[in-house]
């Protein structure tokens, strides 16, 4: 006996409707990205507006929470690494390379480092997630080497 395939449309499917939802739904997620990625901006200025002031006049100009939401506690807690990645990219005045990134956390927070086998692979890693959270941007520098900057509003991607 042969089986022969059988194939039923689906009327729910074959539908405009459908495929109407899924276009506005598709025009509503990417319009709610860009609106993400402008928010993203718009913290990265704010944070780096900031973080220049308490570099200006001090860290007591920031009480204790909205040091923290700038990524800045005070000297007696250890940061994350992904934090303190942040906190470094954020103040940087030009982009970074992973080896730069490790140069400033040597010198900020060195017990930091000692706990990855690979600092660089670490630091590499955890740039490449701040571009997908929208928080940095990947350039290349002159040299040819990657480097990464802050996000703010004016910023436009060096490439």
């Amino acid at each position: 006996m042969e089986m022969q395939a059988v194939t039923r449309s689906n009327p729910v499917i074959d539908s405009g409707h459908v495929q109407e939802v899924v276009r506005q739904a598709r025009q509503e997620l990417e319009s709610l990205l860009r609106q993400r990625a402008d928010v993203m901006k718009r913290i990265g200025t704010v944070k780096q507006t900031l973080a220049g002031l308490a570099n200006l006049f001090g860290e007591n100009i920031l009480d204790e929470d909205l040091a923290e939401l700038v990524d800045r506690r005070g000297a007696g807690r250890q940061p994350g690494f992904t934090k303190a990645c942040r906190v470094v990219l954020l103040e940087a005045r030009r982009p970074l390379s992973a080896r730069d990134v490790c140069g400033h956390l040597e010198q900020r927070h060195p017990a930091l480092l000692q706990r990855h086998k690979d600092p660089v692979a670490s630091v590499t890693t955890v740039l490449n997630r701040l571009v997908d959270y929208g928080e940095a941007l990947p350039v290349n520098l002159e040299n040819g080497r990657r480097a990464w900057q802050w996000v703010a509003e004016s910023m436009t991607p060096q490439t």
